[in-house]
């Protein structure tokens, strides 16, 4: 650090001497001291007041300037570096350095500009200011077609800068959007494909810019998906770290366009797409990427009810089952999710729900009921209750099955894993209103299912509410007797005088509750505990309700309430 405190002292009495040698040996010792520890040595060039001589070195026809420019790119990887480097008027004299024609100013300049944009607002301010990027998109036009080695390091540091600049900033993203980088990235992913870095930076700038919807149908248009696609060839079976990283990237890249609708449907093409095959191929890959992705992609397919039965017709039900299949024994948990995902969508349409039971996907997804995961057990649920939805027979033997309902009631109890509560209890009201059976209804009750029903009554959620009210419903007109302790237990009658009491609830959460309150008189303990509520009262009232259906019902209830008091 003494050799560097020197340095810097000399620089300062020659940085406007014209002897540039004076000057490069000061440079040369602090890049040295960079290079052995750059915070240090930068937060001593700050001290030192170094900063603000740095502009008058950057003159384009120096022989020194590359040396500079090299300097501010180190001392620029320190984010306490960055706004100082602004501060200190460095950006307009870089900016002027990009219309060079010297290929190592111009390397180490797009070093230096990309690293001050990096996470840095106001570096990336003055770079817009400077017009910098527009410069810099120009110059990627007309080196994009030139694979020389030296040429390709210095595309890879100007999509570097780029990407740094617009990164997580929409306004800037649009503003290189409208320069046209979109198609010359593209072209450059194409022509460049055997370049490990280019291609990465590529892949990077692509997925930054990707998260607006009208963006991905650009992307689309201007032909990724087919780069995406041969990138994906080229890395599947590679050994490389950097060729499992580049597949993940691409991969990723390509489920992320599907997310925008208008992009998705254009690669579906009716099922016709060659896109669309190629992902399909994904699903029996050795690769737990691939997999991955090809699941994730038929999830995303699988967003409208047009191309879910048209998926189903097809065939891939069973891709996705071999798939499942292979994973059930120490699986991969996020090719099971993704994997479950995908059926879950699939089974909207009320024509697929028959035709995947048929394939056997209940009994597929039941194999992961040992799951430790919550969010594949997230999954497995909501995939479960789709496919049940207005199956009757589908729903009776699901509901009869003693390890799944058993199962259900532990994950009731997951408070841990709000998502998995949730989902256990709406399958198990699911059960019950979708069989409408005896047999389902006493595996509830045996299993000890009551209480969570009970519980489910009182969510935020109105719809659970519901569900919870409907299958509380079918369980006292179909098995009050069996029932009879488990609603006392959990004070289901407490619970209904309060939805009642309660203004804001719902008009179907008053009705459902009135026709409990009907089908619980039967039982003597709850006809006692009605009574002592005094139910009537709040009956009557609703007797005024604005809900035609509902005041209809609490006349009703009310002459029943009369009848037996």
């Amino acid at each position: 650090m003494d050799n560097l405190s020197g340095a810097l002292e000399k620089l300062k009495l020659v940085s406007t001497d014209s002897a540039t040698d004076n000057v490069e040996s000061c440079l040369d010792c602090m890049l040295k001291a960079l290079a052995n520890n750059n915070t240090e040595a930068s937060l001593k060039i700050q001290e030192m007041g170094i900063l603000p001589l740095l502009p008058a070195l950057l003159r384009p026809q120096s022989s020194c300037t590359p040396k500079v420019a090299n300097i501010i790119a180190e001392l620029a990887k320190n984010e306490f570096m960055r706004s100082p480097c602004v501060e200190a008027g460095l950006i307009p004299p870089l900016a002027q350095l990009l219309n060079s024609s010297n290929q190592e100013v111009l390397l180490q300049t797009g070093r230096a500009l990309g690293n001050i944009c990096y996470d840095s607002h106001e570096g990336r301010s003055a770079v817009d200011l400077a017009g910098g990027a527009q410069i810099v998109a120009e110059h990627i036009k007309s080196l994009s077609q030139n694979t020389e080695p030296e040429n390709e390091k210095l595309l890879t540091v100007f999509c570097g800068m780029l990407m740094n600049y617009s990164n997580d900033n929409d306004s800037l993203q649009a503003q290189l959007i409208n320069m046209g980088v979109i198609p010359t990235l593209v072209k450059l992913l194409g022509i460049h494909s055997d370049n490990t870095a280019l291609t990465e930076m590529c892949l990077i700038a692509f997925g930054n810019l990707a998260e607006l919807d009208v963006i991905k149908l650009q992307l689309v248009e201007a032909g990724l998906v087919e780069c995406l696609l041969e990138v994906v060839a080229q890395t599947v079976d590679g050994e490389r770290e950097e060729d499992v990283a580049q597949l993940k990237t691409a991969s990723d890249l390509m489920v992320l366009l599907l997310l925008g609708d208008e992009s998705m449907q254009k690669l579906f093409e009716g099922g016709k797409g060659s896109v669309f095959q190629r992902v399909l191929s994904w699903i029996p890959s050795h690769n737990h990427q691939l997999q991955l992705a090809g699941a994730l992609a038929i999830a995303n397919f699988a967003r409208n009810d047009g191309n879910c039965i048209h998926m189903v017709d097809t065939g891939i039900v069973q891709k996705l089952l071999e798939l499942l299949d292979r994973h059930v024994e120490e699986g991969n948990v996020t090719v099971q999710h993704a994997a479950l995902s995908a059926l879950r969508n699939l089974a909207i349409p009320v024509v697929n729900k028959s035709k995947m039971l048929s394939a056997g996907v209940a009994d597929v997804v039941l194999k992961f009921l040992q799951s430790e995961m919550p969010p594949v057990q997230f999954k497995l649920l909501g995939t479960l209750r789709m496919l049940i939805d207005t199956q009757a027979e589908a729903a009776n033997q699901l509901g009869t099955n003693g390890k799944l309902v058993e199962k259900l009631v532990e994950w009731c109890e997951a408070k841990d894993h709000a998502g998995v509560m949730g989902e256990s209890n709406r399958l198990l009201s699911a059960l019950i209103r979708h069989s409408k059976s005896k047999e389902v209804v006493r595996t509830v009750i045996q299993g000890g299912g009551v209480k969570h029903l009970v519980t489910m009554a009182t969510s935020e959620h109105m719809i659970m509410q519901n569900e919870a009210l409907v299958a509380l419903g079918l369980i006292a007109a179909l098995d009050l007797v069996a029932a009879e302790n488990d609603f006392v237990g959990a004070s289901l009658v407490s619970v209904l005088h309060k939805l009642l009491s309660d203004e804001r609830s719902a008009p179907e959460i008053k009705y459902n509750s009135m026709i409990l309150i009907c089908a619980v008189m039967g039982s003597e303990p709850l006809h006692k505990e009605v009574q002592s509520l005094a139910f009537i009262d709040v009956v009557s009232k609703l007797r005024a309700h604005e809900n035609k259906t509902v005041s209809h019902q609490a006349s009703l209830t009310e002459q029943r309430l009369t009848a037996q008091s």
